[in-house]
């Protein structure tokens, strides 16, 4: 049946917004994923439900140097990072998308693959504030939020996978057929929720959320 989550306790959950960055959601952007856009109002209801009730948010961003010491194989795999047209880090591309912006306060991770554990400090930040569970809202679904619901439960994170806060682009033929956005979308909340995680909803996440005390943001 998977992973369940009946009760999540906000002071030991934290909410990964995964690159919602202009890159990613901005009209005409070279990564441009339409379902992010769609997504925003939900997320934006999220971020506030998270902050009121005191669940620390974190967000990430994919970035990369201009010299390219730390792209690996994007170089390859991504034209548009080839080109330098995307996700180099310092450019406002790399930017969370203003409408979902961090606090002053809240932590950015800066990450160069598509899991937020790899080579940062995500899983230290995370223990330090004794976190257990984990709600991964973002883009994209197959990519890096994939990773990172795939990377936490591996270190013993309880991972709520947010259903309708997250989302992807469609998929060209590469032999196969095309695939849009919505299939590769289903198919992977399929797979995280039989081998992952908990797949659910906003409305889910924040009914299972303990508690009831607003915290006064500062």
């Amino acid at each position: 049946m998977g992973l369940q989550i009946n009760h999540i306790d906000p002071k030991k959950t934290a909410l990964l917004v995964i690159d919602m960055q202009n890159d990613f959601v901005a009209s005409g952007a070279p990564l441009e994923t339409a379902m992010g856009q769609k997504m925003l109002p939900r997320l934006k209801d999220v971020l506030e439900f998270s902050r009121t009730k005191g669940i620390s948010v974190i967000y990430t961003a994919h970035v990369h140097r201009e010299d390219g010491s730390d792209m690996g194989l994007y170089e390859e795999i991504y034209p548009s990072v080839a080109d330098r047209a995307c996700l180099i880090d310092g450019t406002l591309g790399t930017e969370i998308y203003p409408e979902v912006a961090p606090l002053e306060n809240e932590i950015v991770i800066k990450k160069h693959r598509y899991s937020p554990f790899f080579g940062t400090n995500l899983d230290m930040i995370l223990r330090n504030q004794g976190i257990e569970n984990v709600a991964i809202v973002g883009l994209t679904t197959e990519d890096c939020c994939f990773a990172a619901a795939r990377d936490a439960m591996y270190r013993g994170y309880k991972v709520a996978f947010l259903s309708d806060v997250t989302g992807t682009y469609d998929y060209g033929d590469i032999g196969f057929g095309k695939v849009p956005a919505e299939e590769v979308h289903r198919v992977c909340l399929t797979i995280l929720g039989g081998s992952t995680a908990h797949v659910m909803k906003a409305e889910d996440f924040m009914q299972k959320v303990e508690g009831t005390e607003e915290v006064e943001q500062v």
